[in-house]
C-alpha cells in the first residue's frame, strides 16, 4: 500500500470528462507534471496521484463526474486526489464535500496543480482554489497529442454568447485567445514530434482574435503554411462565425479537412429566440447550402438540444422536419437539462422527462439515417485514411478525410500514416465497429 504522505516515486493517473478542449488541457497538466518528475502510472500500478478533469454542461455530466470522482477515492484511497475543471468552476464546494477529494481547483487553475500539489504536501490539508468567473483573464495555451495520433492545439477559451440554457460562460469565463504567433509555434512542435492531424480547440473557436487585431481566418491560413501537418480539422463553430471566407478557404486548402461540426441545437427559429441563440435557421440553412456547393463532400456534423423550455409539440416538430430537410451528415443530439444560474429557467413551458426521451430518439433515429446515406455515397470509392491503431481484432482503425470511421485490413501500414483505402460495406448495425466502414 502507498503511504499517502511519501512521494519517493510519484506517478498520476489522469481521468478526463467532457470535450476535446478538457482532454487538450489535462494533457497539458501532465505534461507540467513530467517536467516536475511524476509519471503517468502504468497499467495494473497504482497512482500516487490522481487528477479528475470533470465536465458541467449538463446535469447528466455533473453526474458523471460524480460518480468519476467517487470511483477513484474508493479505488485508489491513499492516492492525493485533485479535482479541476468545469465541474470544480461551478460548483466547488459541493466537490469539496466529496469524501477523499484532496484538492479543488477551478479552470483558471489548471497550469498550476503541481504548485497546489507542492502546498499540499507540506499542509496536507484540504484546499480550493477558486475565482469567479468574471475575473477570468487569462488563456492558457494547450498543445496535446491524443490517446492515438491526433493533436488537440487550443485556440480559444471562454465565450461572451450567454446563451439561455448554458452555464460555460460561468465555467470558462469571458472570450480570449493567443496570439497566431503563439499557437503557430505550438504547430510547429507539433509538426518536430510527428504530428499528422492538429484538431483546433475552444469554446468558440470562431471568436478567435477577439480584441485583437485578428480572426480566427488569419489563423488558419497562418497555420495551413506549416510543414509537417498532413491535416487540420476545425471543430466546433458557430454558423454565425462561419463565414463564407471561411468555407472557401477550407475548399481551397489541401490541409484542412473536409468536415465541418456546426451547432444549430433547435430547428425552430422561436426556440432559437429563447434560447439566445446568435442566428436563424434561414442562416444555418445557407450555411449548409454553401458548404454542399463548395464542398459537396464535407462531413457536417449538428449539434441539436431537445426538450428544451419552451418547445412544445409544434416546435419540436418544426424543428424536425427542418433537421430532416438539411444535408448534414450526423446529428449529435443532447436531452436539455436545467441548469442553475440560467435564464432558460425563467421560460414557462416544461417538457416533462418522458417527452424528452421520446423527442430524443426520435432524433437519434433521424442522425442514424443521416449517416447511412451519407456513408454510402462513398461506398467504392477511394479516399485517403489517417490510420491511428490497431484493434483488438487485428483490423487498423482510423478515418478518412471526411469523417468516415474506418477499419482496414493490413499487415503492412503503420499507425500514423495517411494511405489510400477503397471503401467497402457499411453496417450501421455493427456494434463491435460502431458503424465503421470495413474495408
Amino acid at each position: 500500500m502507498i503511504d499517502k504522505n511519501t512521494f519517493d516515486s510519484r506517478t498520476a493517473l489522469f481521468h478526463t470528462l467532457g470535450c476535446k478542449l478538457n482532454f487538450a488541457e489535462t494533457s497539458t497538466v501532465a505534461r507540467l507534471f513530467a517536467e516536475r518528475g511524476i509519471t503517468r502510472v502504468q497499467r495494473g500500478d497504482t497512482p500516487d496521484i490522481v487528477v479528475v478533469n470533470t465536465c458541467s454542461v449538463t446535469d447528466l455530466a455533473d453526474k458523471k463526474c460524480r460518480q468519476a470522482i467517487r470511483r477513484m477515492t474508493k479505488k485508489y484511497p491513499d492516492a492525493t486526489v485533485i479535482v479541476t475543471g468545469c465541474y470544480a468552476q461551478l460548483k466547488p464546494e459541493e466537490v469539496a464535500l466529496i469524501e477523499g477529494v484532496d484538492i479543488v481547483a477551478g479552470n483558471d487553475s489548471k497550469n498550476a496543480l503541481p504548485q497546489y500539489l507542492d502546498e499540499w504536501l507540506k499542509k496536507r490539508e484540504q484546499t480550493t482554489h477558486h475565482i469567479d468567473f468574471k475575473q477570468i483573464r487569462e488563456f492558457t495555451p494547450s498543445c496535446s497529442r491524443g490517446d492515438r495520433t491526433r493533436y488537440f492545439l487550443k485556440v480559444q477559451d471562454g465565450c461572451d454568447y450567454y446563451c439561455s440554457y448554458c452555464t460555460i460562460p460561468m465555467a470558462r469565463g469571458r472570450s480570449r485567445s493567443g496570439s497566431i504567433d503563439s499557437i503557430l509555434a505550438q504547430a510547429r512542435m507539433a509538426a518536430d514530434e510527428g504530428g499528422k492531424e492538429i484538431v483546433l480547440t475552444g469554446v468558440n473557436v470562431g471568436d478567435f482574435g477577439k480584441c485583437r487585431d485578428e480572426t480566427f481566418l488569419d489563423l488558419i491560413r497562418e497555420l495551413d503554411k506549416v510543414d509537417g501537418i498532413e491535416r487540420y480539422r476545425i471543430s466546433s463553430i458557430e454558423p454565425n462565425l462561419l463565414t463564407p471566407e471561411i468555407v472557401e478557404f477550407v475548399a481551397a486548402s489541401k490541409r484542412f479537412m473536409p468536415s465541418f461540426h456546426i451547432p444549430l441545437q433547435s430547428g425552430n427559429d422561436e426556440v432559437l429566440k429563447l434560447m439566445r441563440r446568435h442566428y436563424d435557421t434561414a442562416l444555418f440553412a445557407s450555411r449548409v447550402e454553401l458548404i454542399r456547393k463548395t464542398i459537396p463532400d464535407a462531413f457536417i456534423g449538428v449539434d441539436l438540444i431537445v426538450g428544451a423550455r419552451g418547445e412544445t409539440i409544434d416546435r419540436f416538430e418544426s424543428s424536425r422536419r427542418f433537421v430532416e430537410s438539411m444535408d448534414i451528415s450526423r446529428l449529435h443530439v443532447f436531452t436539455y437539462s436545467e441548469r442553475p444560474g440560467t435564464r432558460a429557467l425563467e421560460i414557462d413551458h416544461v417538457v416533462d422527462q418522458a417527452e424528452k426521451h421520446r423527442r430524443t430518439r426520435i432524433m437519434l433515429a433521424v442522425s442514424e439515417k443521416k449517416l447511412t446515406d451519407f456513408t454510402q455515397r462513398y461506398m467504392g470509392t477511394t479516399r485517403p485514411v489517417l490510420l491511428e491503431h490497431r484493434r483488438r481484432d487485428g483490423l487498423m482503425a482510423g478515418f478518412t478525410d471526411n469523417y468516415l470511421r474506418v477499419a482496414v485490413e493490413t499487415d503492412s501500414a503503420a499507425p500514423n500514416t495517411v494511405v489510400p483505402v477503397m471503401l467497402g460495406d457499411y453496417d450501421p448495425m455493427n456494434e463491435e465497429s460502431r458503424g465503421e466502414v470495413v474495408i
